[in-house]
């Protein structure tokens, strides 16, 4: 009987796609009377969300292969509130299979200069490669905070809270990859 073979490492030659989830995956800004087109409808109780009843989640069933499809170009990762949970709630409802995250030090804390709490430990967790980073939170503030602070390429994309990614948003991200 062979032994098992260890797991696949790494590949570090690729940049790292962070994915936010709402926002992008989730256009939880959309109004709550229309779903957006393509979107459907799931209710999810992650931890700490204690609010009565389940938090309602809009995720579009090809979100999943889009991703898939740039996992050739990136290595993905989940850079959310989620954390780790986003394997559990979100990735089987898309396809994707586990993927790292990025665990939050501190989570909606003070950011420097204006910027938005989770930039500094983009930056940390990035570690020096090249990324692009999803999310709609993403300001001028944060573009000028990673071109002052990184030594690689990276690509911040804020994507629209009440639409989320649109096949332009995947068109763009397989470029700046290419």
């Amino acid at each position: 009987m062979k032994p098992p073979k260890p797991p696949k490492p790494l590949d570090r030659s690729k940049p790292l796609l962070l994915i936010d989830v709402d926002g992008p995956l989730n256009p939880y800004g959309a109004r709550p009377e229309r779903r957006p087109a393509g979107y459907t409808t799931h209710r999810m109780r992650p931890t700490g969300f204690t609010d009565g009843r389940p938090l309602r989640v809009w995720l579009h069933p090809g979100h999943g292969a889009e991703l898939l499809a740039l996992a050739d170009r990136y290595e993905l990762v989940w850079a959310t509130t989620w954390k780790d949970e986003a394997n559990d709630w979100i990735g089987p409802r898309l396809g994707l299979p586990r993927l790292p995250y990025v665990d939050w030090p501190v989570m909606h804390g003070r950011a420097p200069r204006g910027t938005f709490w989770k930039t500094q430990y983009v930056l940390e967790y990035a570690a020096g490669r090249a990324f692009a980073w999803i999310d709609d939170d993403i300001t001028d503030l944060d573009r000028e905070y990673v071109d002052q602070r990184h030594p690689h390429a990276a690509l911040l994309m804020r994507i629209d809270e009440r639409i989320g990614l649109l096949r332009e948003d995947f068109d763009a991200l397989a470029r700046w990859a290419a």
